[in-house]
């Protein structure tokens, strides 16, 4: 591996919404090499074996408490550069991840893409790639989508199931099942993954 080609660990859940993120990241920074892992008690381990240009750390994933990995994480490497995507139901702030100016982030983990990439843009060498130009696409979908179309694609982001998307908007599973073949009809995916890393790219969910 040459120095200068940008790592990054990626410890989050396998939901839709990393691959939306994921997808960002694969588009903004073609050259990144991604490590995957849904399981928080791996991270220190991979941390001590190789040093990392950036950690992005899903603060919810189950493990190990997040106060005790990160103090893992700081004695293993001081200087780590961590981004902690804070999940917005929990109540209290995270001061424990503040503690270390300059070389962590706290951001909700539903932070719009063109803000999180502004500010990963300085920890990975370089700013990111333009993204190819869409001549108001996004803007137009993104229009098109109904009030009721964009709480179903935020629901679906985050990785809900029609059932608990029917609970949460008090609709019924096939009127569920109805917006989201409507959203994947307007957005031009073919699936629920292509869908939500479309919605993340292009910001129409935050």
């Amino acid at each position: 591996m040459h120095a200068s080609t940008p790592t990054a660990l990626v410890a989050a859940a396998p939901t839709l919404f990393r691959q939306g993120l994921l997808a960002l990241f694969r588009e903004q920074w073609p050259h990144l090499l991604l490590t995957l892992t849904a399981d928080a008690s791996q991270v220190a381990e991979l941390v001590s074996r190789r040093p990392f240009g950036l950690i992005v750390l899903e603060g919810s994933l189950p493990g190990p408490g997040l106060p005790g990995l990160l103090a893992q994480l700081h004695r293993a490497r001081p200087t780590q550069r961590l981004l902690v995507l804070d999940d917005p139901r929990t109540p209290a702030p995270r001061r424990d991840v503040l503690a270390w100016p300059g070389t962590r982030l706290l951001v909700p983990s539903q932070v719009p893409p063109q803000t999180l990439a502004a500010a990963l843009a300085p920890w990975l060498d370089a700013a990111p790639e333009a993204a190819p130009v869409r001549a108001g696409r996004a803007y137009s979908i993104e229009g098109s989508f109904s009030p009721r179309e964009l709480e179903v694609l935020r629901l679906v982001v985050n990785d809900y199931c029609n059932e608990e998307i029917a609970g949460q908007l008090c609709l019924s599973v096939r009127t569920v099942e109805s917006h989201r073949r409507t959203l994947l009809h307007k957005a031009g995916t073919r699936t629920l993954v292509g869908l939500a890393a479309r919605a993340v790219r292009e910001g129409w969910v935050a």
